[in-house]
């Protein structure tokens, strides 16, 4: 990521170069939800942060926009916003936690520059968080990490630090120690500059007040700590000091060092410390991968990908926006870009930024912003967007679904409207929709079971349609591809098992992972592959 060669690169222009554009990785119910609503509250994006579960629908958590997130308080969409603090612009995705929805969370990753960890302090490294690390680890992705919930019994602050050390191979550096934990726990010394944060219990909306400390020796903060903790917490971080390594920016950039906060996100506190820290440490804008070259954010020419396709955002607007990760340039409202797949120019003029659910037209976008374009399907995953360049963003993958099920609507006549929200939710990548050659009907494929329940609920909500779905024969799926004589060879022999998927590409179906050794061995010519890059070919 940083490495020598990027050092030499020119500076980036002051707008780009304050640019943080970052997701937030977790385990469900680790407090990612929570966290982010304080980050608007910081930024001043909302007045009031809606807490997950809280009372009354004024407050419904912001981020979370779907009426299944709602009730279930789990993010299921990847929303995206942006907000000021100090002079620096944050780019925040929000990514769904539940493990179901793995395939969007690793797709949104590809559009961030950075990843802040939210850890359960009494949990520590739970599995869905040790998956989302391993794709951050393949894209060297730089890690914050931030122990939440400290104002609950937590573990012991070295145990959570070994835990993370061993799981998941990465050197971890305190940014800031907590002092006490559960109903003990008054706030954090901050390691980074020396100063005593102290939590505020009874306005969990205010933001914690700051002491200037000379070092852990200052008199001053025996008259804010009780004495047994401030012996404790001059031991550890004595003991921290000595035994876990001092912060080194290259490293943490290299995606090799996490610094770790300890907080509470609910009660505002330690928030604004990773916030600075975000600023310090995260990277600014990094060059994209595509082909045939890389995309440098300072380059003055527009471009940029879709990272998601979101439909019915507001149920009051039938509308389908994609969501865009600024590659490069200068983006201004109105400007004609080529639509790279199509190679058609396309006037982008309502380009939307979004505070939270509250959209405003973006006037303007720079490198590592992210804008939603509202569309009618023209924009699909992994679309690039140039000034005429035929470039290509590469790297966004598609898994192929571990969980097929046949679909029918409830009334057999609105077999034509169930096509065609399933094509709708092909096209947001919320599922695969698979259309069998032979038979009636469609298969859905999914990642996780959840998915089908949520499918449901959009289907009949969006769309009013009641739909059930089946159980299918099929338990796997593969995409085909090689020379077309072999493929027609084989598509003739295995009929029954073969279906389209909504670009049209053809898919085999299986039973059992022996059908899928059988054909690799009959058809050495052929690849069987169980996942396909998006880039709308």
């Amino acid at each position: 990521m940083l490495d020598a060669a990027h050092h030499n690169r020119p500076a980036l222009p002051p707008e780009i170069a304050r640019r943080r554009t970052f997701a937030i990785i977790s385990h469900p119910d680790a407090g990612k939800t929570t966290l982010t609503e304080k980050f608007l509250l910081y930024g001043g994006a909302i007045q009031m942060a809606g807490q997950v579960r809280a009372k009354g629908e004024a407050r419904r958590t912001r981020s979370d926009f779907m009426k299944m997130e709602q009730d279930r308080g789990i993010s299921v969409s990847a929303s995206a916003m942006s907000f000021d603090f100090g002079r620096y612009r944050y780019n925040l995705v929000d990514t769904p936690g539940h493990s179901d929805f793995s395939e969007d969370t690793y797709r949104t990753l590809t559009a961030v520059d950075a990843a802040i960890m939210v850890i359960d302090g009494a949990k520590g490294v739970e599995s869905q968080t040790q998956k989302l690390f391993e794709v951050c680890r393949m894209r060297d992705l730089p890690i914050l990490t931030f122990c939440n919930k400290m104002d609950r019994e937590a573990r012991d602050t070295f145990e959570i630090i070994d835990e993370i050390q061993e799981m998941l191979a990465i050197h971890v550096t305190p940014a800031s120690w907590p002092i006490g934990m559960g109903r003990e726990f008054l706030g954090c010394y901050d390691l980074l500059g020396d100063r005593l944060e102290l939590m505020d219990r009874a306005d969990r909306n205010k933001v914690a007040e700051s002491i200037k400390i000379e070092g852990l020796d200052d008199p001053k903060l025996a008259e804010h700590v009780p004495a047994h903790l401030l012996e404790k917490l001059r031991e550890e971080v004595e003991m921290a000091r000595e035994l876990l390594p001092a912060i080194d920016a290259d490293e943490v950039a290299a995606g090799m060092m996490t610094p770790i906060w300890f907080g509470s996100a609910i009660n505002s506190f330690g928030v604004k410390e990773l916030m600075d820290g975000i600023a310090r440490y995260g990277p600014e804008p990094q060059p994209q991968n595509a082909e045939p070259r890389q995309i440098m954010p300072e380059e003055t020419k527009v471009s940029g990908f879709v990272f998601k396709v979101q439909a019915n955002m507001d149920a009051k607007h039938r509308d389908r926006v994609a969501f865009v990760r600024m590659a490069s340039g200068h983006f201004k409202r109105g400007m004609k870009l080529t639509h790279v797949r199509s190679k058609k120019p396309m006037a982008i003029s309502n380009p939307v930024m979004f505070l939270a659910s509250d959209r405003e037209l973006a006037e303007e976008a720079w490198a590592g912003d992210i804008i939603g374009i509202p569309n009618h399907g023209q924009l699909r995953i992994g679309d690039t967007l140039t000034e005429g360049e035929a470039l290509r963003v590469t790297g966004i993958p598609s898994f192929a679904p571990e969980l097929l099920q046949g679909v029918r609507a409830g009334d057999p006549m609105k077999a034509k409207h169930l096509e065609k929200a399933l094509m709708q939710f092909a096209e947001e990548g919320a599922a695969k929709v698979f259309k069998p050659d032979i038979g009636a009907g469609f298969i859905v494929g999914v990642v996780g079971a959840l998915q089908f329940e949520v499918l449901a609920s959009r289907i009949e909500l969006e769309y009013g349609l009641p739909v059930r779905f089946e159980p299918s024969q099929f338990t796997s799926a593969r995409w085909i591809s090689g020379p077309k004589p072999e493929m027609d060879r084989f598509i003739k022999a295995n009929m029954q098992h073969i279906a389209h998927d909504h670009d049209g590409d053809p898919v085999y179906l299986t039973r059992l992972q022996w059908d899928i050794d059988r054909a690799e061995r009959d058809y050495p010519e052929l690849t069987l592959s169980a996942t396909k890059e998006m880039h709308g070919e």
